[in-house]
Parts: structure tokens; C-alpha cells; sequence
């Protein structure tokens, strides 16, 4: 027993001296070691700056806010009333799916109250009309959703239309959105409607104080007369504006 333990004596020495160097042979850390940087910032996306608000269309025209009286109702070559002529002139335009809430409030000889916009010239786009006497407002809203009528197929479109022809003195140029003549209205309120570009052919003829003749397919009802032209110039003198008839 004594010469076993004489001999393990130096094998634990030297296993003691194996791990005292592995020891030493790991790095160790600095001791004063700063700590790492934080990491940078993600730079803040750009936010594009806020558009401004929107203002009027430029082709509204001006905002105006008058009186007048309704002198006579106009309707659109469908029948409906989308308008009024005024005591001292004024082409009034209203949206015709009001046209029944229109004539139901206000009737010819009322003092109304226009606020709207007023173009080149010189037509009203009314935005609310107020009858003077009973205080009764009108505002241009567009119609909700279930109240908007189904569109009518193709092949019965214009199904309720007549052939209508016309003559007369012009009293008034009607006016597209943008200002361009699209029509013209006769001294008894009879509204013929073109397409600007026919309008343009006829620039001599769509003005005041001309005498026109128009054939074509619109309506005729307590309220006026209103059709679409298909021929248009002056008595005895129409021009055809189309090959063939167009399809409502």
C-alpha cells in the first residue's frame, strides 16, 4: 500500500500541472473593457407633407348668392325637371333627380334665394335654392343609393321618347360643365340639346336672338318641351347631325 501511494503521487502532481496551464491559456477579458456602442438608430421614414385641402373647381365658375323670381320650369329631353328661367334672365340649373322635390316647393312667380356658382356665361348652377315665403330649402345632395333608378336595357332606351320638331328664336345658350355650349333654349321655353362639338359647328346659330329649327327625340309635359337634336339649322334649312338615328 505505501509503494501504490508513493506512486500516485506524481501522476496527481502533474494532472494539477496540466489543468494550471489550461487555465492560463484562456484569454480572459480586459479588465476595463468599455462596453459596446449601442446600435444606431434606424433613420425616421420621410413623411410626405399633408395635400391642402380642396377648393372650388375652377370650372364652377364664381360663387354667387342672389334673389330672383321663377318665371318657368325646364326640363331635360327625359322629362324631368333639372332647371328654372328667372324674372330677369338667368338660366338656373338644378339636379334632375330633385326635379320633383323642386316643383313641389317652389312654383313659377316665387321669390327664391340662389347660392351656387355662376359661369362664363353668366348661367346659374344652383347648389340650394330657398323659397323667400315659405322658407323651404333645397340642396343639392346626390341620391342614396337604393333610391337611384336601375338603368333601363339598351334596346328600351328611349322607348318613352317622341319625334319632336321645333323652330323658334333662341333666348339662351345652354352650357356643359365646363362652359362650352351644349344647346340652346327658345323664347317659349323649348330646350333643344346638342353635343359641344355640334355646338361649335353651329357657333353662328347658337346665339341669342337666332332663329333655329331642330328636329330629333325628347319629351313634352306640363312643364316644357325638351329633345335631343338629331338635325339642327335654320327653318327650311336643317342639317342632319348624324348617319343614322342615334340609339338612346
Amino acid at each position: 500500500m505505501q509503494a501504490t501511494s508513493t506512486y500516485l503521487k506524481p501522476i496527481g502532481l502533474a494532472v494539477l500541472l496540466v489543468m494550471s496551464a489550461s487555465c492560463a491559456a484562456q484569454p480572459q477579458p480586459p479588465a476595463d473593457a468599455p462596453p459596446p456602442p449601442p446600435p444606431a438608430a434606424a433613420p425616421a421614414p420621410a413623411v410626405a407633407p399633408a395635400p391642402p385641402p380642396p377648393g372650388p373647381s375652377a370650372d364652377q365658375g364664381s360663387a354667387v348668392t342672389t334673389q330672383a323670381t321663377v318665371t318657368r320650369f325646364l326640363t331635360n329631353p327625359d322629362g324631368d325637371v333639372d332647371g328654372f328661367l328667372t324674372g330677369d334672365g338667368a338660366l338656373v340649373r338644378f339636379p334632375p333627380h330633385l326635379g320633383t322635390q323642386l316643383t313641389s316647393a317652389v312654383r313659377p312667380g316665387d321669390s327664391v334665394q340662389i347660392d351656387g356658382w355662376r359661369d362664363a356665361r353668366g348661367n346659374l348652377k344652383a347648389q340650394r335654392i330657398t323659397d323667400t315665403r315659405s322658407g323651404q330649402q333645397l340642396i343639392d345632395q346626390p341620391p342614396m343609393p337604393g333610391a337611384r333608378p336601375m338603368p333601363l336595357p339598351r334596346e328600351l332606351r328611349g322607348a318613352g321618347l317622341s319625334r319632336l320638331s321645333v323652330q323658334g328664336q333662341v333666348a339662351h345658350v345652354t352650357t356643359a360643365p365646363r362652359g362650352e355650349p351644349d344647346g340652346v333654349i327658345l323664347s317659349d321655353g323649348t330646350v333643344v340639346k346638342l353635343t359641344p362639338p355640334v355646338a361649335q359647328q353651329f357657333a353662328s346659330l347658337v346665339q341669342a336672338g337666332a332663329k333655329v329649327s331642330a328636329q330629333g327625340y325628347g319629351t313634352r309635359n306640363q312643364y316644357g318641351t325638351a329633345l335631343q337634336a338629331t338635325a339642327f339649322g335654320t327653318p327650311g334649312n336643317m342639317t342632319p347631325l348624324y348617319d343614322r338615328a342615334p340609339t338612346f
